[in-house]
């Protein structure tokens, strides 16, 4: 149930101290606390002074303008709903924290503007109405284990959206009248802090050319593109990019899903560099075959096929490990010819469960146990499930490919019933 759904209209208990209002606008010098189980409405705009201090545990409905310069917080947790019928600007010098926030106003495109500093605890509503931070300066934040529900085109971000915290996460970020998000796998750390933005404009500029191409990418979107960067911490995440016949290029959604990668620019070599790709083609998604090791500009692109796998290796994607000697184990027909490899097996979460060199045909194979961190237990077989697999291997050459590092990524079902 969304956090609409949860409101109960219940009678008005407002504890104020030092509130000044006037016809157009409500001022709080003091202390402001909404108790636990009632409702407070601003009609007028809402201006929290720098000794301002205002505690939500109650329903917060916001219908004007709402100027922070003080303290706006909660202690167990409150709801503040913005629900105006014009434009709302959303400022101050001060960070907002809110436990929850409904984001609800059809009074234009972009009714919120936010230059101000907004922090989600818990949970975000984008019911209508997009918040352009883009053009106007704020921040959006969302603490550990916050998350955010209904994003659309009609409400999301438009500008930097912050995450903070060890939990995966979608980026409800969008441009132009379209929602397209980014999604990350659950970095290491609590501390570790991210910023996304999409722009639905050409990343083919005088900084970054689209000509300056390494390896087998062909083409680049043209018409979109993704800044994600680590701001903190040290994990590096897979990354997870949306095609959409909306805002994508022709030449992208007509693609053979397996020829769509995720590219990257590159600043400290010059060029774009291919992240790989495992497509979800019913979601019409990418996913980057290994966690980045590079941020900045992200966007699609698409690879000549023939020549990810210059070789005859045959992957075998399902696993059924009960010792019937049959799918008994992850077989890869051929790998015996290019002993220099690696195999990696991740659960859908992005958590490596198996890794080993010189995997072989033979004895040096997955059977279905995790070898991976001790959040996974070694001594049961994995869950039946949908996982994914990145092989790496040292390809020699022959007359017509070079040699050279070969990576394939796709998925890989287990079946332990």
């Amino acid at each position: 149930m969304n956090i609409k759904a949860q409101i109960k209209r219940l009678p008005i208990l407002v504890m104020l101290l030092l509130i000044l209002q006037t016809q157009a606008q409500t001022t709080n010098t003091g202390e402001m606390v909404i108790l636990p189980n009632t409702q407070v409405s601003l009609v007028n705009n809402f201006n929290n002074t720098t000794s301002g201090n205002m505690l939500n545990d109650g329903e917060l409905f916001v219908y004007a303008n709402f100027n922070n310069d003080g303290a706006v917080d909660f202690i167990n947790e409150g709801l503040t709903s913005f629900q105006g019928t014009s434009t709302q600007q959303i400022t101050g010098a001060n960070e907002s924290f809110f436990y929850n926030a409904i984001f609800s106003n059809t009074s234009a495109i972009a009714p919120f503007q936010l230059s101000g500093k907004i922090t989600i605890d818990n949970e975000s509503e984008f019911d209508e109405g997009v918040i352009d931070n883009a053009n106007f300066g704020g921040s959006f934040t969302f603490l550990n284990d916050a998350d955010h529900v209904s994003a659309s085109d009609n409400s999301h971000v438009d500008g930097e959206v912050v995450k903070v915290g060890d939990t995966s996460f979608e980026f409800p970020v969008g441009n132009g009248g379209f929602y397209n998000p980014v999604n990350m796998n659950a970095p290491d750390l609590a501390t570790d802090t991210y910023t996304a933005q999409y722009f639905l404009e050409d990343s083919n500029t005088t900084a970054t050319p689209h000509n300056l191409a390494a390896g087998i990418i062909e083409q680049i979107d043209n018409t979109e593109h993704w800044v994600v960067n680590r701001t903190s911490g040290s994990s590096d995440v897979l990354i997870t990019l949306r095609w959409d016949a909306d805002t994508s290029p022709a030449f992208i959604n007509d693609a053979d899903p397996e020829a769509i990668h995720i590219v990257r620019w590159d600043d400290a070599q010059g060029f774009w560099v291919n992240e790989g790709g495992i497509p979800d083609a019913a979601n019409q998604t990418i996913t980057t075959i290994a966690p980045v090791t590079g941020y900045g500009i992200f966007t699609l692109g698409t690879v000549k096929t023939d020549l990810v796998l210059p070789d005859d290796l045959v992957i075998y994607t399902a696993v059924s490990p009960n010792s019937n000697d049959k799918n008994d184990f992850f077989f890869i027909d051929g790998i015996d010819r290019y002993p220099n490899n690696t195999v990696k097996i991740f659960n859908r979460w992005g958590v490596e469960v198996f890794k080993t060199s010189g995997y072989n045909e033979t004895d040096n194979v997955f059977k279905g146990f995790s070898d991976g961190r001790i959040t996974v237990s070694n001594s049961k077989l994995l869950p039946t499930g949908t996982y994914y697999y990145i092989l790496e291997y040292e390809f020699p050459g022959n007359a017509t490919v070079a040699a050279q590092r070969v990576k394939k990524a796709g998925f890989l079902y287990i079946t332990t019933n």
